[in-house]
């Protein structure tokens, strides 16, 4: 057993203190270590940096020597302990879906980023005790020992399952499929319980109805409604934490929509990626980088099907839906990187710079390509078969087979599950599409004119843009486009500081890292930036495959 004592003095130094006692050790020393990362964001994240005042006791008080290994690793000699106390404090002052906060409203841990662990201790219970005031309720996916007690079975499930603890949680409910589903509001959320528990209600039910189960009795919603601009979401065993805002704006279609796009993207998680993983990480090793090129996949998907059921089960309508897939589509088309790095290249490659944006050119999304190619992939199916089988056939049979026995897949798993389902070699989507880098436009323009749908591709209303080439923000230049005049002679970072059209083209004053220069961008024969888009001009609702896929009445 391992249990973490998490308390606090001062709230607004914003640091928790630790004791956890971790019992039934032998040997010489035991190992102890605290995450690097943390799972749904592949990137070292290095968590002890906000550790201080690390030091080891015996039962009786005593301090025990230890050495650092690693820069988040402690080798403890036991000196005849088979029980030792680690104490520590952790500044929590990271307000985002996967960090920690404390402050003199609220107390929220994602455990994965400041509980250590036993090295030989993953699988043994664990259980939290939390000393808080006495009005403060606490929302967790974890078991209830008592009002302010957790238990988890291991350490794996306990750093799955963050929790928020205030005076003033606000809590709505639904049940469905004999499911207790438990939304938990911080901050203010204008909008009634009833339109809640309504528009989650439709999304939590056609979800279910694609993957056939959920695999939890109870899943709980943690939301950080916060009165700035904000928007993050973490997948979890049996929860979700995300944080948006500003609260304020919730009232209106715009955030509110966002506000349900992200709960029923972290929701399909609960499937894929948190149980239907890559075998790459199964386990989770929680010191070192877990490679694997299936982004596509766990990301992928899920971002094209966290819209694709809210069009389904009737939250947004047809033209919200449009909507979300002409952003897909404009990333895709303003990004060189398509050109330059495959999206299985792009998820290998999440533990380098995935989520930065870059050098120019250099990669993709696994968000956006991925649910593109899951876009692609599943019109292709249910084009070939009248919408008689479709992506939801591939994700139901990766459930059954990799997913609820948590035994995990591999390129070539996910591979098969297509090919079985389509019926014939998918070898060129997946050459092409996914560990290439072929024009998706290619696949894209036929399989929309099958579904009704005609993309067309429009100027942007900034003329210097799609004429010259380049894109500015506050007089910066931001993005140059590939093979135009302005790379030749702009650079990005110059400051335009005047601007005049002249016969030759478009004379510009710039300000280059404090040289003043003068330089003429020529107008390209081809306009730049061109902005892919769906519209109602282009498109056939009456379509039959349009509205098999969509569940047009």
């Amino acid at each position: 057993m391992t249990r973490y004592t998490i308390s606090y003095q001062n709230p607004l130094t914003h640091f928790v203190q630790f004791e956890v006692r971790i019992d039934d050790l032998s040997g010489k020393y035991t190992d102890l270590s605290l995450p690097s990362w943390r799972p749904g964001r592949y990137q070292i994240q290095n968590f002890a940096k906000n550790i201080k005042g690390f030091k080891v006791e015996n039962t009786s008080g005593e301090a025990l020597k230890f050495t650092k290994t690693t820069k988040d690793s402690w080798r403890v000699a036991l000196n005849g302990c088979n029980t030792i106390v680690v104490k520590y404090a952790f500044f929590a002052f990271a307000m985002d879906a996967g960090n920690s906060w404390l402050d003199d409203e609220q107390l929220y841990l994602n455990f994965v980023n400041c509980c250590i662990y036993a090295e030989d201790k993953l699988n043994a219970p664990c259980e939290v005790h939390l000393e808080l005031p006495e009005s403060y309720r606490v929302a967790c996916g974890l078991k209830k020992l008592d009002k302010h007690k957790l238990y988890a079975p291991n350490y794996y499930q306990l750093v799955d399952s963050p929790m928020m603890a205030s005076a003033s949680l606000r809590h709505i409910t639904y049940t469905h499929s004999e499911t207790n589903y438990h939304i938990w509001i911080q901050g203010e959320l204008p909008k009634t319980d009833a339109d809640v528990i309504s528009d989650f209600e439709a999304f939590t039910q056609k979800e279910v109805e694609i993957m056939g189960e959920l695999p939890c009795e109870d899943y709980h919603f943690l939301f950080q409604c916060l009165p700035y601009k904000h928007y993050h979401g973490v997948e979890h065993w049996n929860s979700t934490v995300i944080t948006i805002g500003p609260s304020e704006e919730l009232s209106e279609r715009k955030l509110y929509k966002e506000f349900l796009g992200v709960s029923s993207h972290e929701l399909f998680h609960t499937w894929n990626v948190i149980r239907l993983r890559p075998k790459e990480m199964v386990p989770y090793n929680f010191q070192a980088e877990n490679y694997h090129t299936t982004g596509y996949i766990t990301e992928g998907i899920t971002t094209y099907y966290g819209d694709l059921i809210l069009m389904r089960s009737g939250v947004f309508s047809f033209e919200e839906y449009v909507e979300e897939l002409n952003k897909l589509l404009m990333r895709h088309f303003e990004n060189d990187g398509r050109s330059n790095y495959s999206v299985a290249e792009s998820s290998w490659d999440l533990w380098l710079d995935g989520y930065e944006k870059g050098i120019p050119g250099r990669k993709v999304s696994i968000y956006n390509e991925g649910a593109l190619a899951a876009l692609i992939l599943d019109l292709s199916i249910r084009s070939k078969f009248n919408n008689e089988k479709s992506l939801d056939d591939v994700m139901r049979l990766m459930w059954a087979l990799h997913g609820q026995d948590m035994s995990g897949y591999t390129d070539a798993d996910y591979r098969a599950i297509v090919e079985e389902v389509y019926e014939a070699s998918f070898d060129q989507y997946f050459n092409e599409l996914l560990f290439g880098t072929a024009d998706y436009k290619e696949w894209l323009t036929p399989l929309f004119e099958k579904f009704g749908l005609r993309l067309l591709e429009l100027p942007k209303d900034n003329g210097i843009e799609h004429n010259y080439g380049f894109k500015t923000q506050d007089q910066f230049v931001t993005v140059i486009a590939a093979g135009s005049h302005a790379e030749t002679v702009l650079s990005l970072k110059d400051k335009i500081e005047q601007t005049e059209e002249t016969e030759n083209g478009l004379k510009l004053t710039i300000d280059r890292f404090g040289v003043k220069k003068t330089v003429t961008v020529q107008q390209g024969e081809l306009f730049y930036f061109l902005t892919p888009e769906l519209n109602s001009l282009t498109i056939n609702q009456n379509n039959p495959l349009l509205k098999g896929w969509l569940e047009l009445a």
